[in-house]
């Protein structure tokens, strides 16, 4: 019996996550497998892997053959490496001691790999937050002036409106002390 290391699809459309499974080349990519070794999750920011490492290195040891997809998940969680360490050991290159030493190595160094992308994407973030805040802060102080300019449009007519109505009443009344003075002086001339 060929085995497999695959993925199967789960999930709705368009928000698909995957089980990594044992499975006989022969199943139906959905069908019948023979363990669940872990899961990969594509719909997160970086993509979410959960993987039994052990149980993954042995289905390998064993000749287990992943898909494409599968094998870059496998060596991006250091399964390949380790095999290819163990390799190493047993054709006495180096020791146990020194395989395990260079992949805890190669461990620290793809998280800190890990934490630095994390981080950028983070602050990437933070940097297009706080430019969409900039910006609508650039926005509403264009607007703020706009409206403050027509306010002033508006006082500015309005004012002249109301002197506009205080001279026209003004001559009015001039005018109507005027003519009643003059009517007055009439009967004292007489």
């Amino acid at each position: 019996m060929a085995t497999k290391i695959r993925l199967q699809r789960h999930g709705r459309k368009n928000y698909a996550f995957y089980p990594i499974v044992i499975a006989d080349s022969r199943a139906p990519r959905d069908g019948k497998f023979i363990e669940r070794i872990g899961s990969y999750n594509p719909n997160t920011n970086p993509a979410t892997i959960t993987l039994n490492f052990e149980r993954a290195l042995y289905w390998v040891n064993v000749g287990a053959e992943p898909t494409d997809t599968v094998r870059t998940i496998l060596s991006s969680e250091g399964v390949m490496l380790m095999k290819h360490l163990q390799g190493g050991v047993k054709k006495g290159a180096f020791d146990e001691a020194e395989a395990q030493r260079r992949f805890e190595a190669w461990k620290k160094m793809k998280q800190g790999q890990t934490d630095a992308l994390v981080a950028s994407m983070a602050d990437k973030k933070e940097l297009a937050a706080k430019e969409r805040f900039e910006a609508e802060q650039a926005k509403n102080k264009a607007k703020a002036e706009i409206v403050a300019k027509k306010k002033a449009e508006i006082a500015a007519a309005k004012a002249e409106a109301e002197a506009a109505a205080a001279a026209a009443e003004a001559p009015a009344e001039e005018a109507a002390p005027a003519e009643e003075a003059p009517a007055a002086e009439a009967p004292a001339a007489e």
